[in-house]
């Protein structure tokens, strides 16, 4: 079985595994908790049974649930983005809506919350700990990065129709819309405490730039 088989048969496992009444009063904790000792000690040194007492159950009921800490880590990225992502996926623009619109709507709350909702941590925890275990990179690539490039590259195309966009440039490189998020969860971690980068403002900026702001494209003659 291939690494990508692999990290897809964990994924699915966090899917099918967990029911809905267990996930609506632990999964946050379990994800808080873990996060928390992953980045206090790193992917290798981080041990189940502290991850269950930081979250206030027991060693084996973690278990029954997540019975890997790989298993762990995709349900961390699953609580805290997959599940956003997906309704977004689902999600479309209204009759007068534009496409800016929308994406203010959807992603952009989405990206103001980084910091507050964790994601920024996860982000910087896939970073510090990827090139070590790829199979993490791998999980976060599958269940954040692909969702979001399928959504914005369906955007990017709709306002291209529309008219309010020229440029395919977000239908070709579609993750370049969530730079601003990147580009903020590295800084606030090396320079946040004194020179903090707010996400949201910075993504209204960058709209800002791709959007011509908020000017409709010009049509071609």
């Amino acid at each position: 079985m291939s690494s990508r088989e692999r990290t897809g048969s964990v994924i699915g496992a966090v899917r099918k595994c967990l029911p809905d009444h267990w996930l609506v009063f632990h999964t946050r904790e379990l994800a808080t908790a873990a996060l928390d000792i992953f980045l206090a000690r790193g992917f290798s040194n981080t041990r189940m049974g502290d991850v269950a007492d930081r979250a206030g159950v027991g060693k084996g009921t973690l278990y029954l649930y997540f019975p890997t800490k790989q298993l762990l880590f995709a349900g961390i990225v699953q609580e805290m983005m997959g599940r956003s992502l997906a309704s977004f996926n689902i999600a479309q623009p209204g009759p007068k809506e534009s496409v800016r619109s929308f994406i203010e709507r959807t992603l952009q709350p989405f990206v103001s919350e980084l910091e507050k909702s964790r994601r920024a941590d996860v982000m910087r925890l896939v970073i510090a700990e990827g090139a070590r275990f790829p199979e993490l990179a791998e999980m976060y690539r599958r269940i954040t990065l692909e969702p979001l490039a399928k959504l914005i590259r369906r955007l990017g195309k709709l306002a291209i129709a529309r008219g309010e966009l020229e440029s395919k440039a977000l239908s070709r490189f579609p993750l370049l819309l969530v730079t601003p998020a990147l580009l903020a969860a590295v800084w606030n971690g090396l320079y946040g405490a004194e020179r903090p980068l707010e996400p949201g403002k910075l993504f209204a900026a960058f709209l800002d730039l791709i959007f011509d702001d908020g000017k409709p494209a010009r049509k071609k003659n």
